[in-house]
């Protein structure tokens, strides 16, 4: 069964590859995605093992699935499952924090509207200008500095207000995802250093990984304190990209508010908008 599924996944993985994203040119095509032999190629293998792979006949090696993965230019979530499903582990323990085409084109398409993507450690890995229009995010100087949780848990923002009910959904959706992180990237010593100094640090984060709140929600609302003294009160709505292994966060204003117009105010006083990669320890 396990073969099976595993040659399915292959098929439709090839089907769903645009020949552009892999390098190929795209002409005239009696196909979707990629033939066999261009998977074969690009994959170091033969067409007709391509086959037998799609077609439950033949077991694959953890080096076939490494080059499939690979010449496909899958995410990390993708490739897991392709190791999964052959029955191994995936060879990289490490948390990914590339930013694919999927998050980048949220990024561009939402300017007006604060954002910004991190990884499965809750690391940010990009933002957009309106979100650093908001001005709330200082550095502190500390290792984890731009790291969503520990900021919550161990060095909160000044410029960050929520009610009793928004922090609980707030703490524990960011304690559950660490958790699940810690789970599928045990190698990852700087996130394993990461929930250690956390839970010397902070009481709430070690109650909360010792024994974890159910998730009830997904997004809460908070006021964020501008610096020229005005606040606007906001949504953060979480969106998955699991291909990537990465997530979302927009922020958004109950329309025709006071705070959607106060937000408009804010991220067109903040100039032309702008994607900014971020790295430790700021943005770069």
């Amino acid at each position: 069964m396990e073969r099976h599924e595993f040659g399915v996944a292959v098929r439709q993985l090839r089907e769903s590859t645009a020949p552009a994203t892999v390098g190929l040119p795209v002409g005239r095509r009696r196909v979707q995605g990629l033939r066999r032999e261009e998977l074969g190629d690009l994959a170091g293998m033969s067409a007709d093992y391509v086959r037998r792979l799609e077609q439950g006949r033949s077991h694959p090696s953890a080096g076939v699935v490494h080059a499939i993965a690979r010449a496909l230019r899958i995410g990390r979530a993708e490739y897991e499952r392709l190791c999964a499903l052959a029955g191994y582990a995936a060879a990289d323990g490490q948390v990914p924090n590339e930013i694919g085409p999927g998050a980048l084109r949220l990024l561009e398409r939402f300017t007006d509207t604060p954002m910004f993507v991190s990884d499965a450690a809750m690391n940010l890995v990009a933002v957009n200008s309106a979100f650093l229009a908001l001005g709330h995010w200082n550095l502190t100087g500390n290792p984890w500095e731009w790291n969503i949780a520990w900021r919550t848990f161990c060095d909160p923002f000044s410029g960050f207000q929520q009610s009793a009910a928004d922090a609980t959904d707030h703490e524990a959706v960011l304690a559950a995802r660490l958790r699940s992180a810690l789970l599928r990237y045990p190698a990852d010593a700087s996130l394993a250093a990461l929930v250690d100094e956390m839970r010397s640090r902070s009481g709430l984060f070690d109650t909360l990984w010792r024994t974890p709140r159910p998730v009830a929600a997904y997004e809460s609302s908070a006021a964020f304190l501008h610096p020229d003294g005005a606040a606007v009160t906001l949504v953060g709505s979480l969106l998955t990209i699991p291909g990537d292994d990465l997530s979302a966060l927009m922020l958004t204003a109950a329309p025709r508010s006071a705070d959607a117009a106060r937000l408009a105010e804010i991220v067109d006083a903040a100039g032309e908008p702008t994607i900014i990669r971020v790295g430790q320890p700021g943005p770069g």
